[in-house]
């Protein structure tokens, strides 16, 4: 009976040693590809999957042009406090960098090289945004304006700020009537 408990221990603990060093030596992408395989199949139940999206304009002219920034467009007429201010601009930087990640990585990269240039404008109303926003995509300049939950200081859904992000020069022609906040 002893030896029947000392051969259960010494095959236990040798399972926990080889499940070690499974798991340190190839880590769970075998987990992870199965939870991939089952989410591609139940996306094929029935729902249609998004296409990928097409790159944007501004990852031609990340081949072409050396310096690229971001600029942040804030609403003036918001009346927002500092703290909220920096954390739409960040809302808004997260955003356009998403947006980039895949549909135009080299663009986003060019940025990245030039020391992640940020500039904050101001601007005075939402329809001047807007109209910004149309100038910019008439430039094939990738925006993103971030909209708030209402939850602190401002009425829910109201746009707050603007990210665009591009060669020095088109962004310059873009936002150059703005001042800076």
């Amino acid at each position: 009976m002893d030896l029947a408990w000392l051969s259960a221990i010494v095959v236990g603990a040798g399972c926990l040693v080889l499940g070690y060093y499974i798991g340190s030596k190839y880590p769970p992408r075998i987990f992870v590809r199965a939870k991939l395989a089952k989410s591609n199949e139940s996306g094929r139940n029935g729902k249609k999957k998004d296409k990928p999206k097409e790159p944007l304009e501004v990852e031609n002219l990340a081949d072409i042009l050396d310096d690229f920034k971001m600029v942040l467009v804030v609403r003036n007429d918001l009346k927002m406090g500092k703290g909220k201010i920096a954390a739409q601009c960040s809302h808004a930087t997260l955003g356009l960098y998403k947006k980039l990640h895949y549909r135009a990585p080299k663009a986003l990269n060019r940025w990245e090289m030039c020391a992640q240039p940020k500039v904050v404008l101001k601007i005075e109303s939402e329809e001047d945004m807007l109209v910004l926003q149309e100038r910019a995509k008439s430039l094939k300049l990738p925006t993103h304006i971030t909209i708030d939950a209402g939850r602190t200081q401002i009425a829910p859904n109201s746009r707050t700020v603007m990210a665009i992000l591009g060669p020095v020069e088109v962004v310059d022609d873009v936002t150059g009537g703005l001042k800076l906040l």
